[in-house]
């Protein structure tokens, strides 16, 4: 065995030796340098020539449309009618109510009138036995008896004083009585003709007493002050009740014809009048309408919704309509202001505010600021801003602007008139 060994590899050695590099000459590497810069110079040329040419171009283009006249469609403002459609809510209201209390303190005798009974004005609802009342109607006769027997004792006591006034009056010249009595008797017929004065005013007054007690009687007859409807009962036969209103008896109402109360919005107010049809729909009656009329308004507005109260009557003979009933209400109100319809198209909305183009003599557009009053999604309702004669741009254009001179061209038939 050799005692040679082998000297380990290097990390990076590859096991083999490589050859020597090539060198390139001087002469040679200016050439390739030259050749790869001419290829990239026609590279970029080839890329700049076109964008420039496109660049050109459209700088002709522009300066064309510059130049040339923007062609719009315009449409004529349409009038619209001066009545306005509207449906409000309301709540089903009694022509009259009321609450029935009694006048005399007594027990209940009889009641007539139960639960959903019709009445007429005047009918007997309740009677009321009033034993302490009937206990004063006797004393007050009593005392007018007493106060009539008062003026005819006074009455024949200055009877008497005058005729003795008048014999002391024939004596006293012949000297059979003093001056002195005379005077006195004629003073005491004066104050026997004031006594029956004061009688006749007991009189008076007894029977003011009586007359009193006796009307007071008369409510212990509970009647009806309306034609109506018993809608509630809170008495039974033999309960005490007394005067006041701690004690309600019934209550009723008149549901014939009914009253609706809304409120309308201000923009139609002053259009509300008495005697527009008016009509009720309800939904537990999805096949049938209710017509009515406006009998009455507020002639104000509230101060926080700023809405007119008004008052819609409604004829039901056959009580269909319930009180507290939710109905809704529809109303065809006079706009005050002419209102325009023009394509939602046409408006411009920016930082100006909104505005429409309209086209004037010569072609000439100018930006009008308007106020909508209702905008439907495909048309827009203008309140102020139009007088009806302008020719307004359909499709709004961010090219126009103050004095552009454009060129009118035919609408379709179908965009002529604005959409509905």
């Amino acid at each position: 065995m050799s005692d040679h060994h082998e000297t380990p590899n290097a990390p990076d050695d590859l096991g083999f030796e490589l050859p020597p590099p090539t060198k390139v000459s001087r002469g040679r590497g200016m050439m390739i340098a030259s050749v790869t810069g001419g290829a990239l110079l026609l590279l970029f040329i080839a890329g700049l020539v076109p964008k420039l040419m496109n660049k050109h171009a459209l700088e002709i283009e522009n300066a064309r449309d510059e130049n040339a006249t923007l062609r719009v469609e315009a449409v004529k403002a349409k009038e619209l009618t001066s009545d306005r459609a509207l449906t409000l809510p309301g709540t089903v209201q009694p022509l009259e109510e009321t609450v029935i209390y009694p006048r005399v303190s007594g027990y209940v005798k009889r009641w007539l009138v139960d639960l959903g009974g019709d009445v007429k004005e005047g009918d007997l609802l309740l009677e009321i036995d009033t034993p302490d009342l009937d206990a004063q109607l006797e004393q007050g006769r009593a005392r007018l008896a007493e106060a009539e027997a008062g003026v005819i004792r006074a009455e024949s006591t200055v009877r008497f004083s005058k005729s003795r006034a008048e014999r002391y009056q024939q004596l006293t010249p012949a000297g059979l009585t003093s001056q002195q009595d005379l005077e006195q008797q004629q003073g005491q017929a004066d104050v026997d003709a004031a006594g029956v004065n004061v009688a006749k005013a007991n009189v008076a007054a007894a029977q003011a007493n009586l007359r009193q007690l006796q009307q007071t009687k008369a409510f212990a007859r509970v009647v009806s002050p309306f034609s109506g409807r018993v809608v509630q009962r809170w008495v039974e036969r033999g309960m005490l009740v007394s005067a006041g209103t701690s004690n309600p008896l019934f209550r009723v109402q008149n549901t014939n014809p009914v009253r609706i109360f809304v409120n309308v919005p201000q923009d139609v107010a002053p259009g509300v009048r008495n005697g527009v049809e008016a009509t009720v729909t309800v939904r537990e009656y999805p096949d049938r309408d209710f017509k009515g009329q406006v009998a009455r308004s507020a002639g104000s507005l509230d101060d926080s919704t700023r809405t007119m109260s008004t008052e819609v009557r409604v004829p039901n003979e056959n009580h269909d309509l319930l009180a507290g009933m939710y109905v809704q209400v529809a109303l065809t109100l006079p706009v005050p202001h002419r209102l325009y319809e023009i394509p939602a198209t046409a408006l411009y909305s920016d930082s100006n505010g909104t505005r429409v183009a309209v086209v004037g003599p010569g072609d000439i557009v100018s930006l009008r600021k308007v106020t909508i009053e209702r905008d439907t999604g495909t048309s827009l309702q203008i309140a102020s801003g139009l007088t009806g004669d302008e020719r307004v741009v359909r499709i709004a254009n961010a090219a126009l602007s103050d004095g552009t001179k454009v060129e009118l061209i035919t609408p379709p038939p179908s965009a002529a008139a604005p959409a509905k």
